[in-house]
């Protein structure tokens, strides 16, 4: 096997989880073609094939796919035991990324202070994670930890505190005839295009935000699908569908030409704090202790 590089782990693992040399390049920050010469190296030391390429895809072989069965883990270990090293070396030290989804409100910037003033020398990065994508940076490692709306059922992420328990509204252009409306209730959907959320969002937490079935069963028609908050609240200014969002998030994005009306027979908005198990560090656990001492914290859906 000669002396195995980590960047040829690191490209085989990222080829795996994308199946696109392109964006596994720039996962790594490296060309598609740098890609292709670490896949070939490795390829090399073991003399088999690991990936078919042909002009339509990428997939892995059988034995690519049980290397990377036997490989992730093994890397994820050896990830952890890195980080939990230097979180003892530094005690709690070193840069914390914090995604958020919508707004970064009052409790999570309380939060984010609160452990500035406990631990001084570690800066914070606050990164804006897209509706469409709530645990790819996760995932990708391109954040620490992330405040994303619930539900969470990703086996590879821990739910840690759970806050910031909202009413629903439905945002619609004020040219849309429940603009009218005091309230609507849950049965309302049945007659009121929803816009969506495009993936890579696992299906279960799509449905979540725009579910497709009012409580009684009626189907709710389906509307455009969007990436990113801003495209959806456009497409509701365009009157092209409406939209729920939590009762904090309308009167952050509040617009002349959108309402936000109070919906009822809906479960309540949460939001959650998550990071993936096998990259926990003490500073994540000790910004979870500090969004749960700024207050707020729920004890979410049943």
């Amino acid at each position: 096997m000669g002396s195995l590089e980590v960047r040829e782990v690191e490209a085989f693992l990222a080829l795996a989880e994308e199946l696109h040399f392109g964006r596994a390049g720039e996962r790594l920050y490296v060309s598609q073609s740098r890609i292709s010469q670490l896949l070939r190296t490795l390829e090399g030391r073991i003399g088999a094939r690991l990936v078919e390429r042909t002009s339509r895809r990428v997939r892995l072989t059988p034995l690519g796919e049980k290397l990377f069965a036997d490989l992730r883990p093994a890397y994820n270990s050896l990830q952890t035991a890195l980080d939990s090293a230097r979180s003892t070396a530094r005690g709690v030290g070193g840069l914390l990324r914090i995604g958020f989804q919508g707004t970064a409100d009052d409790h999570v910037m309380n939060a984010v202070a609160l452990f500035q003033n406990r631990h001084p020398d570690c800066p914070t990065e606050i990164v804006e994670i897209p509706i469409s994508d709530p645990f790819g940076p996760l995932h990708r490692h391109e954040v620490d930890t992330a405040i994303v709306l619930l539900p969470v059922e990703e086996n590879d992420l821990v739910l840690g505190q759970i806050f910031s328990k909202q009413p629903q509204t439905l945002a619609v252009s004020t040219n849309h005839r429940f603009a009218s409306y005091e309230k609507l209730t849950a049965e309302d959907l049945a007659s009121c295009p929803l816009i969506g959320v495009r993936g890579p969002a696992p299906e279960y937490w799509r449905r979540a935000q725009a579910p497709t079935l009012t409580p009684s069963g009626r189907e709710v028609p389906t509307g455009p699908t969007v990436s990113t908050l801003q495209e959806g609240l456009a497409l509701v200014a365009a009157d092209r569908g409406a939209m729920l969002l939590c009762h904090p998030t309308g009167e952050y994005y509040n617009r002349r030409t959108i309402t936000f009306v109070p919906i009822t027979g809906l479960e309540d908005s949460f939001l959650g704090l998550v990071w993936h198990h096998s990259h926990e560090t003490a500073r994540i656990r000790a910004f979870s202790q500090a969004l749960a001492a700024s207050g707020g914290v729920a004890d979410g859906p049943s």
